[in-house]
């Protein structure tokens, strides 16, 4: 049964995956996987390229593309006190200790239930997809190779 987005976070979540997607295939990627989904975690893609599994989180977010501010020039202080309003973390920022261990778990279950071999090479790649629903746009960053 596929999953039933209902929140706007989790439609804007869903769109982002879906453009990720399309990045990575356009890209050379095949899609071995979507939302491996276990109690402890889940991964939202998996893909291969080249020999080398790569194990994708999709950060989505959206904002206003029209300007350069809608990514590069949010305002992050470099002491973040709590009382700074214009503070707005960037999507990668997401990626807290917890989090990555959590989706270490989940991966070595991947790895052991889909019985990969032990010589598979692979990484772990974040896409941040910003939306810009009102223009109907997307931009992508990745970070390639997070090390868990």
């Amino acid at each position: 049964m596929p999953k039933v987005f209902t929140s706007e976070k989790q439609k804007i979540g869903e769109l982002g995956e879906n453009i990720a997607t399309k990045f990575l295939v356009k890209h050379g990627f095949s899609i071995l996987d979507r939302n491996y989904t276990k109690k402890w975690g889940e991964i939202d893609i998996v893909a291969e390229k080249a020999g080398k599994l790569h194990f994708v989180e999709v950060k989505s977010v959206s904002r206003d593309l029209s300007t350069q501010a809608g990514i590069l020039n949010t305002f992050i202080p470099k002491s973040y006190s709590g009382s700074d309003e214009r503070y707005e973390p960037r999507p990668e920022d997401n990626m807290h200790p917890w989090k990555l261990k959590r989706l270490s778990r989940t991966i070595q279950t991947y790895i052991l239930s889909k019985k990969i071999e032990d010589e598979m090479e692979w990484q772990v790649d974040l896409l941040v997809v910003y939306l810009d629903l009102k223009n109907k746009k997307a931009k992508i960053k990745v970070v390639s190779d997070i090390i868990l």
